[in-house]
């Protein structure tokens, strides 16, 4: 439990500097790549600071508690002045014009068992609040990656589209050449330069959806307004990473959900032998020391012991007491009882939906791996298809500059070459995409495991 306490309070000290730190002095654009961008989330996002934060106040919680086992010791001192005081028949008065008074109170708490249980139930919070932090972490991370790939998708998606744009605009050049010499109708021109005009939009689109990503990037890491970043690599160099799933497991032990759910059974269960604990009778050991002082005239009352001769102005007197106190409960109005009732509902109705739960998390991780199977299976369908697009449009391409092909069959073949990048880029994220939420529901910490 210690060493989970060092860690989490480590990662929250430790700054996160260079990248970031160096684009925002000299106003640079950040590089970032998939393990910076994760870092600095981890380190800025608020979401893991708030969780780290709730770790440190369950540590201190528990140290309340060990706390109120400890021994207290309290003092007090007052001063009296009489303005008026008692008066008897005859003048004689009782009471001193000034008084001085001091006191000290030592308790320690020799069988507390409701310190005991409440001691062990602090514990399983902390262990819940450092589970929680470990699902924000995981949550987190989930959808860096998914925004990181997102920005690729988008990015590779416009390069894809101002490739086909190209080739459009090479093909509107080369029509227009054939329009002039007679060797093409306007016809074909005409055609031509509406297919280029229709791929403009789609540009377009592409472009807004770059920065509406990149948006919600931001808001993952926490970055200012004023820092630029730009992203490496690019989607097809994850596709070495590319398994077929086989090795995937369905292990689930690890899914924070559970884990969290557990943690919540077990803090039910502490919190019953709280209360049964309020059964038990407490024994706590007690002294205390008191120092008197009056100038109240004593001798003429006299009474035996009393020095009439001393010089002294006050009377002192220092009593000391010490015992030992024991608290045995024996009638609540049936509160205990009604509150172990209600403990053990709660505990049933959270057992009942942890199978449940259990059940829909099975579900989740078979999908995920189903989904990584299928994106797989068809990025290797479209990688395929890719480079029979490549082929027809470059077959259709040389007919149609010879006049052997028409300018239909020519936007046909672009259209189709255009849409199998495309596709296979969606099929690269839809991969990675699942692969991450199989990760996340498993409930993979890849910087603690």
């Amino acid at each position: 439990m210690k060493s989970q306490i060092a860690q989490y309070s480590l990662f929250l000290l430790v700054a996160f500097s260079s990248p970031l730190t160096q684009a925002q002095e000299t106003n640079q654009p950040i590089k970032l790549d998939l393990k910076s961008a994760i870092e600095i989330a981890l380190n800025d996002n608020p979401t893991i600071k708030i969780a780290n934060l709730e770790i440190e106040r369950q540590d201190y919680v528990r140290k309340e508690t060990i706390g109120s086992h400890l021994p207290s010791l309290s003092a007090s001192g007052s001063y009296t002045r009489s303005i008026v005081k008692q008066e008897m028949a005859k003048g004689l008065s009782f009471g001193a014009d000034n008084t001085f008074a001091g006191s000290a109170n030592l308790t320690l708490p020799l069988f507390a068992p409701s310190v005991y249980r409440t001691l062990q139930m602090n514990e399983t919070q902390l262990k819940s609040a450092i589970e929680t932090a470990r699902s924000s972490k995981i949550t987190l991370i989930n959808e860096v990656k998914k925004g990181y790939y997102n920005i690729l998708l988008a990015q590779q998606s416009l390069q894809v589209l101002y490739s086909s744009e190209k080739n459009l605009q090479e093909t509107v050049d080369n029509t227009r050449r054939m329009y002039e010499n007679e060797l093409a109708s306007e016809y074909d021109l005409l055609t031509a330069q509406v297919q280029l005009s229709n791929l403009q939009p789609t540009i377009i689109q592409t472009k807004n959806n770059i920065e509406i990503a990149k948006m919600l990037f931001r808001i993952y890491l926490n970055l200012p307004q004023s820092v630029d970043f730009i992203l490496e690599g690019s989607l097809d160099d994850f596709s070495d990473t590319v398994v077929d799933g086989g090795q995937l497991n369905e292990d689930i032990s690890g899914n924070s959900d559970l884990k969290s759910m557990e943690l919540q059974t077990e803090l039910l269960r502490n919190q019953l032998r709280v209360i049964n604990s309020q059964r038990i009778p407490t024994i706590a050991a007690f002294g205390s020391a008191t120092v008197t002082g009056n100038d109240m005239d004593m001798s003429a009352l006299g009474f035996p012991g009393i020095d009439a001769t001393s010089d002294s102005k006050y009377w002192w007197q220092h009593p000391i007491s010490a015992g030992i106190q024991v608290s045995i409960p024996i009638f609540s109005g049936s509160q205990i009882n009604s509150r172990v009732k209600q403990t053990r509902n709660s505990i049933a109705q959270l057992q009942l939906q942890r199978d449940y739960l259990e059940e829909n998390v099975r579900m989740q991780v078979k999908s995920a791996i189903n989904d990584i199977i299928t994106a797989h299976e068809t990025m290797l369908a479209n990688e395929k298809t890719v480079s029979q697009a490549q082929k027809a449009y470059d077959i259709s391409l040389t007919r149609y500059n010879a006049g052997a092909g028409t300018i239909l069959e020519l936007n046909s073949a672009e259209v189709a070459l255009t849409q199998a990048r495309l596709n296979y880029s969606q099929a690269i994220y839809n991969y990675l995409s699942a692969q991450a939420d199989y990760e996340k529901i498993i409930g993979r910490n890849e910087f603690t495991e």
